[in-house]
């Protein structure tokens, strides 16, 4: 019996063109209740990154592909296929790695191999949507000799910021700090040189801020104006608003303001002529302002959603969603008595709208989005 650890050391959470390092680790466990123990013996073992994409069939027509007689594998087969028995189909991957052939274990005995891969810049973010999935894994195959390949497979989440492909590094590098104590692999230099360009864009990007004033009204006159400071943010932040009823002819007994997404399947590839866009509400804020002057919002961003991006087949949009509930009608009535006495009205007619706004969502920095992430950084398998 061998057991097999894969860890990713820096947690599950990455930014396309980043550095994927994993380290795996092969074990001989001693067992206290065995009174003989023997040395085991592994063929060989690879790994491989690769990008799993489902479709909702009632949702999406994909053009036939050859690529389903791959997801299977005979036993007697010592070809190393990542994604045997995945579902979808596999879109991205990477070249495979020989991690080692014939490998010997005494008991008790460990040895641990370093697996380094930079990420493709031009894939897919993760994403769990209605209409597509899009799922990175990392996958080691290891097999014994005459014994079927087994499998360990080791999910991670991406995030793409787009721009990053096409931007140029400098090529003289005598003005960039260095420490000449370390010595530096070039690849992994520009690995962290593109993790802070990437968090130094989307700062740049959130942090500008300027004063965005919307009048809300419907047929019947002005109900207020909305106040937003930015439109673009990154997952993790908080969308934050303010009303002002004061100025408007109309009165609003309520608003609801929703913070979603848009997932849209690009024409050639919808199942159905015109077929309706999917909307998912992450956060929601709901509130009785009837006779109040001033009003305001704060929507959380879920660290663990998904960045606004757009590939061939699907596309996904960030949107505020207002509703307003209003009213034409006097909504209170008082006596004529010395005492006054103000009650609402039991019964009044009401007017709804909605309004969209939209908004652009970009990563955030993929060591926090890793804090809240479904996915674990070790994972292991007994052989």
């Amino acid at each position: 019996m061998i057991e097999v650890l894969a860890k990713l050391g820096r947690g599950p959470v990455f930014l396309a063109g980043e550095m994927l390092e994993c380290v795996i680790t092969f074990t001989n466990p001693l067992s206290a209740s065995s009174t003989s123990a023997s040395s085991e013996m592994l063929a060989w073992a690879s790994a491989q990154i690769h990008c799993q994409f489902h479709a909702s069939k009632n949702r999406i027509a994909l053009p036939p592909s050859d690529g389903s007689k791959h997801n299977v594998q005979a036993e007697n087969e010592t070809v190393f296929i990542p994604n045997r028995g995945e579902r979808g189909q596999c879109i991205l991957s990477t070249p495979p790695k020989i991690l080692f052939c014939d490998l010997r274990l005494d008991p008790g005995e460990s040895k641990s191999y370093s697996y380094c891969e930079t990420l493709p810049i031009d894939g897919p973010p993760s994403f769990r949507g209605q209409s597509v999935k899009y799922v990175y894994k990392l996958t080691i195959g290891c097999q014994r000799v005459n014994s079927p390949i087994k499998l360990l497979r080791v999910p991670f989440r991406v995030l793409v910021l787009h721009g990053l492909k096409d931007y140029q590094f400098p090529q003289d590098e005598a003005v960039a700090p260095s420490n000449p104590f370390l010595e530096e692999e070039e690849g992994l230099k520009k690995d962290s040189r593109l993790a802070d360009l990437a968090t130094e864009l989307v700062m740049v990007a959130t942090s500008r801020r300027s004063l965005h004033l919307y009048n809300i009204s419907n047929t019947r006159g002005k109900v207020g104006t909305f106040c937003i400071f930015k439109t673009v943010y990154k997952i993790g932040e908080d969308v934050i608003g303010t009303f002002n009823f004061s100025e408007g002819d109309i009165p609003c007994l309520q608003f609801s303001v929703s913070l979603q997404t848009e997932e849209s399947i690009q024409e050639e590839f919808q199942r159905r002529r015109g077929q309706p866009v999917s909307f998912s509400t992450h956060a929601r804020h709901q509130e009785a302002c009837l006779h109040t002057a001033q009003s305001s919002f704060s929507l959380p961003i879920p660290l663990s959603s998904t960045p606004g991006f757009t590939t061939n087949i699907v596309s996904l949009k960030w949107r505020l969603h207002f509703e307003f509930v209003t009213s034409g009608e006097s909504t209170v009535c008082g006596s004529q008595s010395e005492a006054v006495t103000w009650t609402g009205v039991e019964q009044i007619e009401v007017d709804t709208f909605s309004w969209d706004l939209p908004i652009k969502v970009l990563p955030n920095n993929p060591i926090l989005a890793s804090y809240v992430s479904q996915f674990s950084s070790t994972n292991s398998i007994t052989i």
